[in-house]
């Protein structure tokens, strides 16, 4: 990850209702919530929650999906682990073989793909 994307990811978690809303992503899951569950969660008016949620699409911190009707949002864990590895880097002088295994154990059960992502695959 550059200093220019972890920016942008960082500049979209300083906010709110953004911060509220991928704190609520992290605890639903790899399974993710629909957009207009999010919304009714955080008492935040459907239009506003989409510009909230494009926000953090663009960041590369969530990810969507198309389920019928519904959109369903997750935590790009991915994404996530790059920004964390990206402010980790320097920990421990540098040493790649301390933080992997940290950001392993942080972000493993977290990242398991869910079933519709395996068989996409």
């Amino acid at each position: 990850m550059d200093i220019e994307t972890a920016t942008r990811a960082l500049g979209a978690l300083a906010q709110d209702t953004r911060l509220e809303t991928f704190r609520l992503l992290v605890r639903a899951g790899p399974d993710g919530m629909a957009a207009g569950a999010i919304a009714s969660a955080l008492d935040i008016p459907h239009n506003t929650m989409s510009s909230h949620l494009s926000i953090l699409a663009n960041s590369g911190l969530v990810r969507s999906r198309r389920v019928g009707r519904s959109v369903i949002y997750r935590v790009d864990f991915g994404g996530t682990r790059a920004l964390l590895g990206f402010l980790m880097t320097d920990c421990c002088q540098g040493n790649r073989e301390v933080l992997e295994p940290m950001l392993d154990t942080v972000l493993s059960s977290c990242c398991e793909p869910t079933r519709t992502e395996r068989s996409m695959k």
